[in-house]
C-alpha cells in the first residue's frame, strides 16, 4: 500500500465552539519503535467531544489538539520492535480510549493519555499508535461500526461487568438512547438480563424495544419514573443502572436500585438537581454508586469476544463525510440521534 507524505487532519485552534474545527495538511510520520501507523477509516463522536470543542471539559486540553478519541482503521506500517506475529499490515484495529490503560485501575498518569483531550486524537487520515494500545475489531463489523467501540461500548461493558458482573435474570435500567445506553441494552440482552429503557421520545423507545428492551418508560409522561421501575420489579428495584443524567436524575436512580444494587455514573446530561438526600438514601439501600471512566485494553478485548460470539451490531444512527465534521458535531449536539454518530475519514 502506498502511504502519502501529506494527509489531512482536524485541529482545534480555539475551544469556544464547534465552528473552530479546522482542517490542515500535515506530514504523515513514520512509526517509531513500538509504534504502528494506522490509516483511519472512521471515527465516532461522544458527548465528551462536544465538551472539549466548547471549552467545557474538566481537564486541560493542549492548543491545536486533534479531536476525537474513537477510531477504526487499517494498519499500513509497523515500527521496529513491533511483533509481526501479533500485528500485520492490513489488520483492522481500534485504539483504546486511554492509550496507557492496559489493565487494572485507572491512575492520574494513565488518565493523561486519553485520546482527543489530553493528547492528540483520531480525526486525522493517518496516525501512529503504541502497539500496546490497539485491539483488533470483530470481523463482522464495518469500520464505521468498529469506530463506535472504544468509548461508548467499553463504558457500557465496564459498567455491567465490573466488580459485580451482570448475570442472566438481572434487571438493568438504561437512561436515554445514546451510545452508552444502547450498548448497555445490547450487552444486557445478550447476557439474558431484563432491560428497562427510559426516554422522552416514544419513537426512540420503539427502537429500544426492537433491540430487546422489555419495559419502556417515557419520563415526560411518567415523571415519577422511579415509582414505575419499582412497580415493574415488584418493589425490589433494578440490579444495574446506567446513569447518564447525573445530578438531575441521581436521586431517582438511587430510589430505583435494589438493596446493594449498582448505580453506574457515566454522564451528566440531565443538568443540575437536588442531591442532598442521595447520601442517606444510598446508605439505607446499601447501594453502590460507581464512577465509570471508560475501561482498559484487557476489558476491550473481553468485550469484543462477546460482540463476536453474539454477532452484536452497533447501532450507527448517521455517517458524515470527513469534510462534514462540523455538521456531525451539530447533529450530536441536537440529541436527535439514537446510538452513534460517525465520521467517515478514509477516501
Amino acid at each position: 500500500m502506498s502511504i502519502p507524505t501529506q494527509a489531512r487532519q482536524y485541529t482545534l485552534p480555539k475551544l469556544d465552539g464547534i465552528h473552530n474545527l479546522a482542517i490542515r495538511e500535515a506530514s504523515v510520520p513514520q512509526p517509531k519503535s513500538g509504534q504502528i501507523l494506522v490509516k483511519v477509516h472512521a471515527v465516532s463522536l461522544n458527548f465528551r467531544d462536544l465538551l472539549i470543542v466548547k471549552g467545557n471539559y474538566g481537564l486541560p486540553v493542549p492548543k491545536d489538539v486533534i479531536p476525537t478519541s474513537d477510531m477504526a482503521g487499517e494498519i499500513v506500517a509497523l515500527g521496529e520492535d513491533v511483533n509481526p506475529s501479533v500485528w500485520k499490515i492490513g489488520d483492522r484495529v481500534a485504539a483504546n480510549f486511554t492509550q496507557d490503560h492496559i489493565d487494572g485501575d485507572l491512575t492520574p498518569e494513565v488518565q493523561m493519555t486519553a485520546l482527543g483531550g489530553q493528547i492528540d486524537g483520531c480525526l486525522t487520515e493517518y496516525k501512529n499508535f503504541p502497539a500496546y494500545s490497539l485491539v483488533k475489531i470483530p470481523e463482522h463489523l464495518s469500520y464505521e461500526e468498529g469506530a463506535t467501540l472504544p468509548c461508548a461500548a467499553l463504558t457500557a461493558w465496564n459498567a455491567l461487568n465490573g466488580p459485580k458482573p451482570l448475570k442472566g435474570g438481572d434487571y438493568v435500567l438504561i437512561q436515554g438512547t445514546g451510545g452508552v445506553s444502547i450498548f448497555a441494552l445490547q450487552f444486557a440482552v445478550a447476557c439474558g438480563a431484563v432491560v428497562i429503557a427510559t426516554s422522552s421520545s416514544d419513537a426512540k423507545l420503539e427502537i429500544a424495544k426492537k433491540l430487546g428492551a422489555r419495559h419502556l418508560i417515557n419520563y415526560k409522561t411518567t415523571p415519577e419514573w422511579e415509582k414505575e421501575v419499582l412497580r415493574i420489579t415488584n418493589g425490589r428495584g433494578v440490579d444495574h443502572i446506567i446513569e447518564v443524567g447525573g445530578p438531575g436524575t441521581l436521586e431517582k436512580s438511587v430510589d430505583s436500585v435494589r438493596m446493594a444494587g449498582w448505580v453506574h455514573v457515566i454522564g451528566f446530561l440531565a443538568g443540575q438537581g437536588d442531591v442532598n438526600n442521595v447520601p442517606l438514601k444510598t446508605l439505607f439501600r446499601a447501594a453502590m454508586i460507581r464512577g465509570i471512566m471508560i475501561g482498559s485494553r484487557k476489558q476491550f478485548e473481553e468485550m469484543n469476544r462477546l460482540i463476536e460470539a453474539q454477532q452484536i451490531k452497533p447501532l450507527v444512527d448517521k455517517v458524515f463525510g470527513f469534510e462534514e465534521a462540523e455538521s456531525a458535531y451539530k447533529y450530536l449536539e441536537s440529541q436527535k440521534h439514537v446510538g452513534k454518530v460517525v465520521i467517515k475519514v478514509a477516501q
